[in-house]
Protein backbone atom coordinates (compact mmCIF):
# COMPACT_ATOMS: atom_id res chain seq x y z
CA UNK A 1 0.00 0.00 0.00
CA UNK A 2 2.84 2.94 0.76
CA UNK A 3 5.07 1.57 -2.49
CA UNK A 4 1.65 2.24 -4.07
CA UNK A 5 0.85 5.55 -2.72
CA UNK A 6 4.41 6.73 -3.60
CA UNK A 7 4.09 5.68 -6.90
CA UNK A 8 1.16 7.39 -7.91
CA UNK A 9 2.88 10.68 -5.90
CA UNK A 10 5.94 10.46 -8.03
CA UNK A 11 4.21 10.26 -11.44
CA UNK A 12 1.57 12.85 -10.46
CA UNK A 13 5.18 14.93 -9.84
CA UNK A 14 6.82 13.77 -12.44
CA UNK A 15 4.04 15.16 -14.44
CA UNK A 16 2.98 18.66 -12.59
CA UNK A 17 7.26 19.21 -13.49
CA UNK A 18 6.83 17.99 -17.14
CA UNK A 19 3.88 20.13 -17.74
CA UNK A 20 5.35 23.38 -16.09
CA UNK A 21 7.61 23.29 -18.93
CA UNK A 22 5.15 22.87 -21.41
CA UNK A 23 3.99 26.70 -22.80
CA UNK A 24 2.32 27.87 -26.15
CA UNK A 25 3.61 29.15 -29.20
CA UNK A 26 3.36 32.70 -29.43
CA UNK A 27 4.19 33.32 -33.12
CA UNK A 28 1.92 30.56 -34.15
CA UNK A 29 -0.90 32.24 -31.85
CA UNK A 30 0.10 35.49 -33.32
CA UNK A 31 0.13 34.58 -37.02
CA UNK A 32 -3.64 32.43 -36.88
CA UNK A 33 -5.29 35.89 -35.21
CA UNK A 34 -3.71 37.39 -38.60
CA UNK A 35 -4.82 34.81 -40.77
CA UNK A 36 -8.33 34.67 -39.44
CA UNK A 37 -8.74 38.68 -39.98
CA UNK A 38 -8.46 38.05 -43.50
CA UNK A 39 -12.07 35.74 -43.46
CA UNK A 40 -14.74 38.47 -44.39
CA UNK A 41 -13.58 42.04 -44.74
CA UNK A 42 -15.99 44.05 -47.11
CA UNK A 43 -15.18 45.95 -50.20
CA UNK A 44 -13.30 48.60 -47.95
CA UNK A 45 -11.61 46.01 -46.32
CA UNK A 46 -13.63 46.43 -42.97
CA UNK A 47 -13.77 43.35 -40.76
CA UNK A 48 -17.15 41.69 -41.76
CA UNK A 49 -17.67 37.95 -40.26
CA UNK A 50 -20.90 38.58 -38.99
CA UNK A 51 -22.75 34.98 -38.45
CA UNK A 52 -24.18 33.29 -41.36
CA UNK A 53 -22.33 35.17 -43.64
CA UNK A 54 -19.69 33.83 -46.08
CA UNK A 55 -16.90 35.12 -44.75
CA UNK A 56 -18.40 33.45 -41.00
CA UNK A 57 -18.65 30.31 -43.42
CA UNK A 58 -15.15 30.77 -44.89
CA UNK A 59 -13.79 31.60 -41.44
CA UNK A 60 -15.03 28.45 -39.50
CA UNK A 61 -13.98 26.03 -42.59
CA UNK A 62 -10.12 27.55 -42.26
CA UNK A 63 -10.56 26.46 -38.87
CA UNK A 64 -12.06 23.73 -38.91
CA UNK A 65 -8.93 22.24 -41.43
CA UNK A 66 -6.71 23.81 -38.68
CA UNK A 67 -8.77 21.47 -36.04
CA UNK A 68 -8.07 18.05 -37.91
CA UNK A 69 -4.46 19.29 -38.62
CA UNK A 70 -3.95 19.28 -34.78
CA UNK A 71 -5.72 15.60 -34.98
CA UNK A 72 -9.04 16.48 -33.52
CA UNK A 73 -12.05 14.79 -34.36
CA UNK A 74 -14.18 17.65 -35.73
CA UNK A 75 -18.27 17.95 -36.16
CA UNK A 76 -20.96 20.25 -36.47
CA UNK A 77 -24.20 19.82 -33.60
CA UNK A 78 -27.55 21.02 -34.92
CA UNK A 79 -27.05 24.56 -33.81
CA UNK A 80 -23.89 25.02 -35.82
CA UNK A 81 -21.65 24.65 -33.19
CA UNK A 82 -18.04 23.53 -34.00
CA UNK A 83 -16.81 20.66 -32.05
CA UNK A 84 -13.58 18.96 -31.98
CA UNK A 85 -12.60 16.41 -29.11
CA UNK A 86 -9.73 14.70 -27.89
CA UNK A 87 -10.05 11.35 -26.55
CA UNK A 88 -8.45 11.23 -23.08
CA UNK A 89 -7.19 8.38 -20.95
CA UNK A 90 -10.20 7.62 -18.84
CA UNK A 91 -12.97 7.70 -21.49
CA UNK A 92 -15.40 7.14 -18.37
CA UNK A 93 -14.56 10.93 -17.30
CA UNK A 94 -16.64 13.79 -18.87
CA UNK A 95 -14.73 16.14 -21.22
CA UNK A 96 -13.08 19.20 -20.32
CA UNK A 97 -14.00 21.82 -22.46
CA UNK A 98 -12.85 25.15 -23.48
CA UNK A 99 -12.95 27.20 -26.94
CA UNK A 100 -14.92 30.53 -27.66
CA UNK A 101 -16.82 31.92 -30.95
CA UNK A 102 -15.40 33.15 -34.14
CA UNK A 103 -18.00 35.36 -35.74
CA UNK A 104 -17.85 39.20 -35.06
CA UNK A 105 -19.81 42.18 -34.88
CA UNK A 106 -20.29 44.44 -37.95
CA UNK A 107 -17.08 46.34 -38.44
CA UNK A 108 -15.61 44.67 -35.47
CA UNK A 109 -11.62 43.52 -34.29
CA UNK A 110 -9.85 40.81 -34.81
CA UNK A 111 -9.18 39.62 -30.74
CA UNK A 112 -12.82 39.10 -29.50
CA UNK A 113 -13.39 35.49 -29.33
CA UNK A 114 -10.93 35.26 -31.93
CA UNK A 115 -8.23 34.85 -29.56
CA UNK A 116 -10.01 31.93 -27.13
CA UNK A 117 -10.98 30.33 -30.16
CA UNK A 118 -6.73 30.55 -31.19
CA UNK A 119 -6.03 29.83 -27.53
CA UNK A 120 -8.23 26.97 -27.19
CA UNK A 121 -6.78 25.27 -30.36
CA UNK A 122 -3.38 25.92 -29.82
CA UNK A 123 -3.76 24.49 -26.55
CA UNK A 124 -4.89 21.17 -27.95
CA UNK A 125 -1.46 21.52 -31.03
CA UNK A 126 0.88 21.97 -27.60
CA UNK A 127 -0.57 18.95 -25.90
CA UNK A 128 0.18 16.98 -29.31
CA UNK A 129 3.37 18.21 -29.94
CA UNK A 130 4.62 16.89 -26.20
CA UNK A 131 2.56 13.50 -26.54
CA UNK A 132 0.81 14.52 -23.34
CA UNK A 133 -2.41 12.30 -23.06
CA UNK A 134 -5.04 13.92 -20.34
CA UNK A 135 -7.21 11.95 -18.25
CA UNK A 136 -10.03 13.63 -19.01
CA UNK A 137 -11.37 13.65 -22.69
CA UNK A 138 -10.90 17.24 -24.03
CA UNK A 139 -13.41 19.32 -26.32
CA UNK A 140 -12.61 22.50 -28.31
CA UNK A 141 -16.10 24.40 -28.48
CA UNK A 142 -16.61 27.39 -31.20
CA UNK A 143 -20.05 28.84 -30.65
CA UNK A 144 -22.00 29.59 -33.57
CA UNK A 145 -23.55 33.17 -33.38
CA UNK A 146 -22.56 34.57 -30.54
CA UNK A 147 -22.42 38.32 -31.03
CA UNK A 148 -26.28 37.79 -32.53
CA UNK A 149 -27.26 36.83 -29.04
CA UNK A 150 -25.05 33.83 -27.37
CA UNK A 151 -27.45 31.69 -30.16
CA UNK A 152 -25.12 28.67 -30.29
CA UNK A 153 -24.36 28.33 -26.52
CA UNK A 154 -27.77 28.65 -25.81
CA UNK A 155 -28.76 26.01 -27.94
CA UNK A 156 -25.92 23.45 -25.94
CA UNK A 157 -27.50 24.89 -22.74
CA UNK A 158 -30.61 23.82 -23.51
CA UNK A 159 -31.53 27.61 -23.42
CA UNK A 160 -32.58 28.68 -26.91
CA UNK A 161 -36.18 29.38 -27.95
CA UNK A 162 -37.11 27.29 -31.52
CA UNK A 163 -39.48 30.50 -31.92
CA UNK A 164 -36.06 32.74 -32.47
CA UNK A 165 -35.50 30.68 -35.28
CA UNK A 166 -37.93 33.11 -37.21
CA UNK A 167 -35.79 36.68 -35.99
CA UNK A 168 -33.86 38.05 -38.89
CA UNK A 169 -29.91 38.40 -38.14
CA UNK A 170 -27.48 41.19 -39.52
CA UNK A 171 -26.81 38.75 -42.55
CA UNK A 172 -29.84 38.82 -43.81
CA UNK A 173 -30.45 35.72 -43.06
CA UNK A 174 -33.24 34.01 -40.32
CA UNK A 175 -31.48 32.30 -37.26
CA UNK A 176 -33.21 29.44 -38.12
CA UNK A 177 -31.58 30.08 -42.18
CA UNK A 178 -27.89 30.84 -41.17
CA UNK A 179 -27.87 27.93 -38.99
CA UNK A 180 -28.15 25.91 -41.86
CA UNK A 181 -26.48 28.01 -44.08
CA UNK A 182 -23.03 27.19 -41.19
CA UNK A 183 -24.05 22.99 -41.26
CA UNK A 184 -26.33 22.43 -38.83
CA UNK A 185 -29.85 21.44 -38.79
CA UNK A 186 -32.56 23.92 -37.60
CA UNK A 187 -35.77 21.31 -37.18
CA UNK A 188 -33.46 20.10 -34.78
CA UNK A 189 -31.90 22.23 -32.69
CA UNK A 190 -33.28 20.93 -29.59
CA UNK A 191 -30.97 17.75 -30.02
CA UNK A 192 -27.65 20.32 -29.38
CA UNK A 193 -28.54 20.60 -25.46
CA UNK A 194 -26.55 18.41 -23.13
CA UNK A 195 -27.99 17.65 -19.66
CA UNK A 196 -25.89 19.42 -17.01
CA UNK A 197 -23.14 17.36 -15.89
CA UNK A 198 -22.36 16.11 -18.99
CA UNK A 199 -18.93 18.48 -19.23
CA UNK A 200 -16.60 18.44 -16.17
CA UNK A 201 -15.66 22.23 -16.77
CA UNK A 202 -15.35 24.75 -19.43
CA UNK A 203 -12.89 27.56 -19.18
CA UNK A 204 -13.06 30.40 -21.77
CA UNK A 205 -10.24 32.74 -22.62
CA UNK A 206 -11.38 36.43 -23.96
CA UNK A 207 -9.84 40.06 -24.06
CA UNK A 208 -11.43 41.78 -21.30
CA UNK A 209 -12.98 43.99 -23.34
CA UNK A 210 -12.10 46.90 -20.87
CA UNK A 211 -9.26 49.22 -19.96
CA UNK A 212 -8.75 47.88 -15.90
CA UNK A 213 -5.73 45.80 -16.47
CA UNK A 214 -4.26 48.20 -18.79
CA UNK A 215 -4.89 50.47 -16.08
CA UNK A 216 -3.62 48.36 -13.38
CA UNK A 217 -0.35 47.20 -15.69
CA UNK A 218 -1.90 43.73 -14.37
CA UNK A 219 -1.33 40.48 -16.73
CA UNK A 220 -4.22 38.40 -15.67
CA UNK A 221 -8.34 39.08 -14.94
CA UNK A 222 -9.69 36.28 -13.18
CA UNK A 223 -13.52 36.45 -13.68
CA UNK A 224 -15.29 36.28 -10.67
CA UNK A 225 -18.92 36.35 -12.84
CA UNK A 226 -20.46 37.25 -15.65
CA UNK A 227 -22.96 40.00 -14.86
CA UNK A 228 -27.00 40.29 -14.91
CA UNK A 229 -28.61 43.02 -17.71
CA UNK A 230 -31.93 44.65 -17.17
CA UNK A 231 -33.77 46.90 -19.69
CA UNK A 232 -36.38 48.91 -19.58
CA UNK A 233 -38.00 51.72 -21.84
CA UNK A 234 -38.61 54.83 -20.07
CA UNK A 235 -41.36 57.28 -21.45
CA UNK A 236 -41.38 60.48 -20.31
CA UNK A 237 -44.63 62.36 -20.76
CA UNK A 238 -45.55 66.21 -20.23
CA UNK A 239 -47.67 68.49 -23.08
CA UNK A 240 -45.90 70.16 -25.93
CA UNK A 241 -46.67 73.53 -26.70
CA UNK A 242 -45.07 76.65 -28.11
CA UNK A 243 -41.94 77.07 -27.88
CA UNK A 244 -42.15 80.94 -27.64
CA UNK A 245 -45.60 81.86 -26.06
CA UNK A 246 -45.30 79.48 -23.06
CA UNK A 247 -43.49 81.03 -20.63
CA UNK A 248 -40.83 79.00 -18.88
CA UNK A 249 -42.58 78.52 -15.21
CA UNK A 250 -45.80 77.08 -17.49
CA UNK A 251 -43.99 74.70 -19.27
CA UNK A 252 -44.65 70.57 -18.72
CA UNK A 253 -41.30 69.60 -20.96
CA UNK A 254 -40.47 66.31 -21.02
CA UNK A 255 -37.12 66.52 -22.35
CA UNK A 256 -36.15 68.30 -19.50
CA UNK A 257 -37.60 66.01 -16.71
CA UNK A 258 -35.20 63.84 -19.08
CA UNK A 259 -32.58 65.35 -18.51
CA UNK A 260 -33.04 65.38 -14.50
CA UNK A 261 -33.79 61.96 -14.79
CA UNK A 262 -30.50 60.99 -16.71
CA UNK A 263 -28.58 62.41 -14.04
CA UNK A 264 -30.38 60.76 -11.30
CA UNK A 265 -29.72 57.99 -12.29
CA UNK A 266 -25.85 58.57 -12.66
CA UNK A 267 -26.19 59.62 -8.76
CA UNK A 268 -28.17 56.55 -7.80
CA UNK A 269 -25.74 53.94 -9.55
CA UNK A 270 -22.79 55.87 -8.20
CA UNK A 271 -23.53 56.12 -4.63
CA UNK A 272 -23.58 52.43 -3.98
CA UNK A 273 -20.36 51.07 -3.34
CA UNK A 274 -19.65 48.28 -6.04
CA UNK A 275 -18.76 47.95 -9.29
CA UNK A 276 -22.77 48.37 -10.80
CA UNK A 277 -23.28 50.21 -14.21
CA UNK A 278 -26.20 51.93 -15.34
CA UNK A 279 -26.67 54.02 -18.38
CA UNK A 280 -29.58 55.73 -20.68
CA UNK A 281 -28.25 54.75 -23.98
CA UNK A 282 -30.92 55.75 -26.26
CA UNK A 283 -33.38 58.89 -26.33
CA UNK A 284 -35.92 60.39 -28.77
CA UNK A 285 -37.71 63.67 -28.27
CA UNK A 286 -40.91 64.24 -29.72
CA UNK A 287 -41.99 65.93 -31.41
CA UNK A 288 -38.47 67.03 -32.33
CA UNK A 289 -39.01 70.30 -33.74
CA UNK A 290 -37.13 73.62 -32.69
CA UNK A 291 -40.36 75.66 -31.53
CA UNK A 292 -42.24 73.02 -29.67
CA UNK A 293 -41.54 71.93 -26.25
CA UNK A 294 -41.03 68.55 -26.11
CA UNK A 295 -44.24 66.69 -25.07
CA UNK A 296 -43.00 63.33 -25.02
CA UNK A 297 -39.59 61.16 -24.48
CA UNK A 298 -38.31 57.72 -24.79
CA UNK A 299 -35.07 56.47 -22.99
CA UNK A 300 -33.41 53.23 -22.23
CA UNK A 301 -32.37 52.42 -19.29
CA UNK A 302 -30.14 49.71 -18.73
CA UNK A 303 -28.59 48.52 -14.96
CA UNK A 304 -25.87 45.60 -14.55
CA UNK A 305 -24.05 43.97 -11.78
CA UNK A 306 -23.21 40.49 -10.34
CA UNK A 307 -26.11 40.75 -7.92
CA UNK A 308 -29.21 40.26 -9.31
CA UNK A 309 -31.37 41.90 -6.05
CA UNK A 310 -28.84 44.80 -6.41
CA UNK A 311 -29.85 45.72 -9.58
CA UNK A 312 -33.54 45.35 -8.76
CA UNK A 313 -32.77 47.49 -5.26
CA UNK A 314 -30.94 50.30 -8.07
CA UNK A 315 -34.26 49.99 -9.97
CA UNK A 316 -36.65 51.20 -7.23
CA UNK A 317 -33.99 53.97 -5.96
CA UNK A 318 -34.87 55.20 -9.87
CA UNK A 319 -37.74 54.71 -9.60
CA UNK A 320 -38.02 56.97 -6.73
CA UNK A 321 -36.44 60.05 -8.07
CA UNK A 322 -38.67 59.50 -11.34
CA UNK A 323 -41.43 59.90 -8.78
CA UNK A 324 -40.36 62.93 -7.45
CA UNK A 325 -39.56 64.40 -10.88
CA UNK A 326 -42.60 64.42 -11.79
CA UNK A 327 -43.97 66.24 -8.31
CA UNK A 328 -41.89 69.25 -9.83
CA UNK A 329 -42.12 68.96 -13.37
CA UNK A 330 -45.83 68.38 -14.15
CA UNK A 331 -44.76 65.33 -16.32
CA UNK A 332 -45.38 61.59 -15.81
CA UNK A 333 -42.81 58.60 -16.08
CA UNK A 334 -44.16 55.23 -16.93
CA UNK A 335 -41.39 52.20 -16.93
CA UNK A 336 -42.00 49.22 -19.44
CA UNK A 337 -39.72 46.02 -17.98
CA UNK A 338 -38.26 44.36 -20.74
CA UNK A 339 -38.37 40.83 -19.54
CA UNK A 340 -35.41 39.78 -21.38
CA UNK A 341 -32.91 39.30 -18.68
CA UNK A 342 -29.54 38.49 -18.77
CA UNK A 343 -29.10 36.51 -15.35
CA UNK A 344 -25.69 37.05 -13.52
CA UNK A 345 -23.52 34.09 -13.96
CA UNK A 346 -21.00 33.43 -11.29
CA UNK A 347 -18.10 31.30 -12.31
CA UNK A 348 -16.74 28.47 -10.04
CA UNK A 349 -14.54 28.87 -7.23
CA UNK A 350 -12.42 25.95 -8.27
CA UNK A 351 -12.04 27.33 -11.09
CA UNK A 352 -11.15 30.68 -10.26
CA UNK A 353 -8.23 29.30 -7.92
CA UNK A 354 -6.74 26.97 -11.03
CA UNK A 355 -6.55 30.14 -12.96
CA UNK A 356 -5.00 31.82 -9.90
CA UNK A 357 -2.11 29.07 -9.31
CA UNK A 358 -1.72 29.08 -13.51
CA UNK A 359 -0.88 32.70 -13.29
CA UNK A 360 1.71 32.14 -9.96
CA UNK A 361 3.15 28.97 -11.60
CA UNK A 362 3.97 31.78 -14.87
CA UNK A 363 4.90 34.69 -12.32
CA UNK A 364 1.87 36.42 -13.84
CA UNK A 365 0.39 39.18 -11.89
CA UNK A 366 -3.71 39.33 -11.71
CA UNK A 367 -6.51 40.20 -10.11
CA UNK A 368 -10.33 39.18 -9.71
CA UNK A 369 -12.73 41.35 -11.70
CA UNK A 370 -16.11 40.61 -12.93
CA UNK A 371 -16.71 40.87 -16.74
CA UNK A 372 -19.80 43.57 -17.71
CA UNK A 373 -19.95 41.97 -21.05
CA UNK A 374 -21.85 38.51 -21.68
CA UNK A 375 -19.88 35.70 -22.90
CA UNK A 376 -20.90 32.02 -23.78
CA UNK A 377 -19.57 30.94 -20.50
CA UNK A 378 -22.65 32.59 -19.12
CA UNK A 379 -24.90 30.17 -20.73
CA UNK A 380 -22.80 27.30 -20.32
CA UNK A 381 -23.06 28.33 -16.27
CA UNK A 382 -26.37 26.50 -16.31
CA UNK A 383 -25.16 23.01 -16.90
CA UNK A 384 -21.80 23.02 -15.69
CA UNK A 385 -18.69 24.94 -13.58
CA UNK A 386 -17.42 27.99 -15.92
CA UNK A 387 -14.58 29.80 -15.45
CA UNK A 388 -13.08 33.14 -17.42
CA UNK A 389 -9.60 34.38 -18.12
CA UNK A 390 -9.13 37.65 -19.41
CA UNK A 391 -6.12 39.32 -20.56
CA UNK A 392 -5.28 43.43 -21.41
CA UNK A 393 -7.24 45.13 -24.36
CA UNK A 394 -5.48 48.08 -25.26
CA UNK A 395 -6.64 51.47 -24.59
CA UNK A 396 -9.97 49.27 -23.30
CA UNK A 397 -10.79 49.46 -27.15
CA UNK A 398 -13.26 46.51 -28.10
CA UNK A 399 -15.79 45.70 -31.06
CA UNK A 400 -13.81 48.25 -32.87
CA UNK A 401 -11.10 47.95 -36.03
CA UNK A 402 -8.69 49.30 -33.30
CA UNK A 403 -9.74 46.65 -31.01
CA UNK A 404 -5.81 44.97 -29.84
CA UNK A 405 -4.23 42.92 -27.51
CA UNK A 406 -0.37 42.57 -27.61
CA UNK A 407 1.35 39.15 -28.41
CA UNK A 408 2.67 38.52 -25.24
CA UNK A 409 -0.81 39.07 -23.32
CA UNK A 410 -2.10 36.50 -25.42
CA UNK A 411 0.68 34.13 -25.51
CA UNK A 412 -0.05 34.78 -20.99
CA UNK A 413 -3.73 34.39 -21.31
CA UNK A 414 -3.35 30.67 -23.59
CA UNK A 415 -0.67 29.65 -20.77
CA UNK A 416 -2.68 30.12 -18.10
CA UNK A 417 -5.77 28.55 -20.23
CA UNK A 418 -3.53 25.92 -20.79
CA UNK A 419 -2.17 25.16 -17.37
CA UNK A 420 -5.22 25.73 -15.67
CA UNK A 421 -6.66 22.75 -17.94
CA UNK A 422 -3.79 20.42 -17.44
CA UNK A 423 -5.05 21.51 -13.52
CA UNK A 424 -8.25 20.42 -13.84
CA UNK A 425 -7.52 17.47 -14.79
CA UNK A 426 -5.71 16.40 -11.76
CA UNK A 427 -8.06 17.47 -9.61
Amino acid sequence: MIRSFYLTSLALLLFTVSNAQVNVNQQRIEKRITELAQFGKDANGKGYRVAYTKGDIEGRNYFMGLMRNAGLEVSIDNAGNIIGKRKGKNPLLKPLAFGSHLDMVPDGGNYDGCLGSIAALELMEVLKENKIITQHPLELIIFSNEEGGTDGSAAMAGNFSPDALKLKTQSGLTIGEGVKAIGGNPDHIKDAALNKGDLAAFVELHIEQGGLLEKEKLQIGVVEGIVGIEHWEVTVEGFANHAGTTPMNMRSDALLAAAKFIVAVNEEITKVAGRQVGTVGKIAAMPGAFNVIPGKVNLGLEIRDLNYEKIWKLFKSIEQRAKEIEATSGTHFTFEYQNNASKPALTAKIIQDKIVGAAKSLGLSYQYMQSGAGHDAQEISTIAPVGMIFVPSVGGISHSPKEFTKGIDMANGANVLLKTILALDQQ
